[in-house]
């Protein structure tokens, strides 16, 4: 697949250059080249087993916690590779933050649990962590619910309102990029719309990558979307990446066509 050239006003991102990916014997990723741009949403989709999440979880070096796991090739955030010498993985996981499937709020306040990161970063000032919290509260759109909830435990929460407050959580240590790993998938459409309405807000200041099954979602949410298949029961490969409506509307790929139509998945 030859790699698509985006033209935008915002600059690159994330850049992976022919990226592998191995669990043990398994190839799960195969020459996934693509581009990321700054402050937009992208879209990963393709049928179960197809590597989304895999890739997904490069971007930040989640899958470095599963034994067995190395990727070849590479992966840049702006223009340093997140696998070179310099590069501290804590330091990568603040700048590129996650929001996984199901709400996953700690066992503690709300306050807490938005403060847990920048006290984990050293911030101890209580001006400084009241504000942040009240800050981060409103991104999401909680702080009118929650002003006078603080100190009520998260697991009181409904799970809208949970993975809201994870958001919140994932935003307090002030990343650059918000990866969302099918973080609706478990919530009502209520709530649905309203995170995906968030997504739209948000990535006036983040990039942002999703992985979701819905192509309904993608096709309202996103910018760029990426299709992600398997090939001869071997990686995950991408097959086609582009402007959103380019390609439910026009898709340059037959796969790609058949897969949007319900043909196959």
């Amino acid at each position: 697949m030859n790699e698509l050239i985006v033209k935008t006003r915002h600059r690159t991102k994330i850049e992976t250059k022919a990226l592998n990916l191995y669990y043990g014997n398994f190839q799960a990723l195969r020459n996934v080249n693509m581009k990321i741009q700054e402050c937009s949403i992208t879209a990963l989709i393709g049928p179960s087993g197809c590597g989304k999440s895999s890739l997904l979880r490069t971007f930040n070096r989640m899958n470095d916690l599963i034994p067995g796991a190395r990727a070849e090739g590479e992966i840049l955030l702006d223009t340093t590779s997140i696998y070179g010498k310099e590069m501290d993985v804590v330091a990568l996981r603040k700048r590129v933050g996650m929001v996984f499937q199901k709400p996953n709020p700690f066992p503690m306040s709300v306050y807490d649990n938005i403060a847990f990161g920048p006290k984990r970063f050293g911030q101890k000032n209580k001006t400084v962590l009241d504000e942040l919290v009240e800050k981060k509260l409103r991104e999401v759109s909680l702080w009118e619910e929650m002003k006078d909830k603080l100190n009520q435990s998260a697991f009181e929460l409904a799970p809208g309102e949970q993975q809201r407050l994870c958001i919140a959580r994932a935003l307090a240590v002030e990343p650059e990029v918000i990866l969302m790993d099918e973080s609706c998938s478990a919530l009502d459409p209520e709530s649905t719309l309203k995170i995906e309405d968030l997504m739209h807000e948000l990535a006036k200041n983040y990039t942002i990558v999703i992985v979701t099954h819905s192509m309904e979602q993608a096709a309202r949410v996103s910018d760029m979307t990426a299709f992600m298949m398997m090939e001869d029961d071997r990686s995950g490969a991408l097959v086609e990446y582009a402007p959103t409506a380019e390609l439910f509307s026009n898709p340059a790929d037959k796969r790609t066509e058949d897969y949007i139509t319900g043909r196959f998945g």
